[in-house]
Order: structure tokens, then sequence, then C-alpha cells
């Protein structure tokens, strides 16, 4: 069985705990307490120099980590991975995407507000994320206005990598209501089998 160690709060650890949802694959889930510092422990950084979560234990003391890296892996031989090769370069675009374009700005606004509760040092860092995250959200808006999901009619892991972040935007100050295909696109994609909900607390 695959050991997750992540923050349901977090959403490049929800984009796993989606995808294992709708795959069934079976799992332990293990909290890790950021704030707390628990990435930065030895034990923890013998899985992830980085210090990152989240991180997958596959066994045989092998970890794999970075979020769309483990997606891929798990995604591998199923209609979440397409096999055909421009279509499966797509996926890496909009996840390269997700991790250049979108993540920096919308993830990063959200941190500093839900985590850290918009502390008065990081004000104008947080209100410089505002251009780039709404710029993010407009090439979504323009190709979600013509395509159901990212690849067209089905849903790939380029869909679990943008949707984590981009549902939870309104966290990080965006204003999400002008945007009307992404949120037809959630719709959508909260209708997937296997669907589960973002914590929005810690437990």
């Amino acid at each position: 069985m695959y050991k997750v160690f992540g923050d349901m709060l977090s959403g490049n650890c929800y984009k796993i705990k989606l995808l294992m949802q709708f795959l069934g694959i079976e799992h332990a889930w293990v909290h890790v307490d950021i704030l707390a510092g628990e990435t930065h422990t030895e034990e923890f950084k013998q899985m992830n120099p980085n210090a990152r979560i989240p991180v997958i234990e596959l066994g045989d003391g092998k970890h794999l980590w970075e979020s769309n890296a483990i997606l891929n892996y798990l995604a591998e031989s199923t209609a979440f991975l397409p096999q055909e090769k421009y279509k499966r370069s797509q996926v890496l675009q909009w996840q390269f995407f997700e991790q250049y374009s979108h993540e920096p700005y919308i993830a990063t606004a959200r941190y500093i507000n839900k985590y850290l509760e918009l502390p008065k040092e990081r004000e104008a860092e947080y209100h410089s994320k505002q251009a780039g995250g709404h710029k993010a959200l407009s090439v979504m808006e323009k190709h979600l206005a013509e395509n159901k999901f990212l690849l067209g009619d089905s849903a790939t892991i380029a869909d679990i990598s943008l949707y984590a972040y981009t549902h939870v935007a309104d966290e990080g100050g965006f204003d999400l209501s002008e945007y009307v295909s992404i949120q037809r696109w959630f719709k959508d994609f909260e209708n997937i089998p296997g669907y589960i909900k973002m914590a929005r607390e810690n437990a």
C-alpha cells in the first residue's frame, strides 16, 4: 500500500488525494504539519531533501516527490494520462503552466492569507500576486470556453493539477465570479466519480 505524506489543506497534496480517489488506489495518509517544521526533520529530508510535501512512499525504500511527478507516476496506463504523444505532451504543458504561471501567484497568495493569516510584513507581496494570478486565470478561462476539460471531453491529470488551487483561489483574494467557464469546469470536474472535497481546516 502506498503511504502519502501531506497536508489536506495543501493544493499540491490534494492533487494526489483526488487522483487516488478517482482511481480507487488504496493508501495511508500521514499528516505533516509544515508550520511546525515537520518537513525539516532529518527523517523527512531522507525522503525529500527539498523538505516539501507531498511525498509518496512507493515501497522497497523508494520515495517520489513533486506533486505533478507523483500524478504522472500514478496515472500511468489509466485514462487520466493519454498515451498518444501529442496529448501526453499537452498534459505536461498544462502542468508546467500550473507550476510556473499559476501556482506562484494563486497558491502563494493563498498560503500568505490562509496559512500565515496575512502578516503585515507580507501584505505587499500578497497584493503583488494578484495581477499574475488573474493573468493565469484568464488563460484558463479562454481555453475552457471552448473545451469541457483542458484536453477536450475527458479529464486528465492536467485538470487535477489546475483544479486543486484554482477552486480555492478565493482564499488568496481572487474573485472568480467573472470566470464563467472556469465555474462551469468546476461543476464538471466535481461530477467525476470518486470526487472528494478539499479539507478547509485541518482536524
